[in-house]
């Protein structure tokens, strides 16, 4: 089984004209190599716990540090063929800045609703659903 770990990187809506704030903005990342849009995650190296691994994919693919949160839900999936498990959690960025890499050349913050529609798995989309609901926020579709 192939093990994997991230994050749903997330900041805080904008504020409106009321006080009150927007929906969430959600880091969502483009990999050239399988040309899709995605959330930050990757492979454990050998010895690497997944919270590490979550913390330094974000790092690598995003050139933000993070705080982890809630853990969100795990996912099962084939990928080429072998099973693969990632666990990912909500997380907010800390220091750092995007730099366009060969893994990862595009990075957009995007409200949810738009995340969700640019995300090209739906299991991703379901990882951005249980982000709004952890904050108490409404479901997009």
């Amino acid at each position: 089984m192939i093990l994997a770990a991230g994050a749903v990187l997330w900041l805080p809506g904008r504020p409106k004209k009321s006080g009150r704030l927007g929906r969430p903005r959600i880091a969502v990342i483009h990999r050239p190599k399988y040309d899709d849009w995605s959330l930050p995650k990757g492979k454990l190296d050998p010895g690497e716990g997944v919270v590490e691994a979550a913390l330094r994919e974000v790092w690598e693919e995003t050139g933000f540090s993070c705080v982890l949160g809630a853990e969100l839900p795990t996912q099962h999936y084939l990928a080429q063929g072998r099973p693969k498990e990632v666990r990912y959690w909500a997380a907010v960025p800390g220091a750092g800045a995007f730099r366009p890499s060969r893994e990862v050349d595009r990075l957009e913050w995007l409200p949810a609703g738009k995340a969700r529609a640019r995300l090209t798995h739906e299991r991703d989309r379901v990882l951005v659903d249980a982000l709004l609901e952890l904050l108490g926020a409404r479901p997009v579709r």
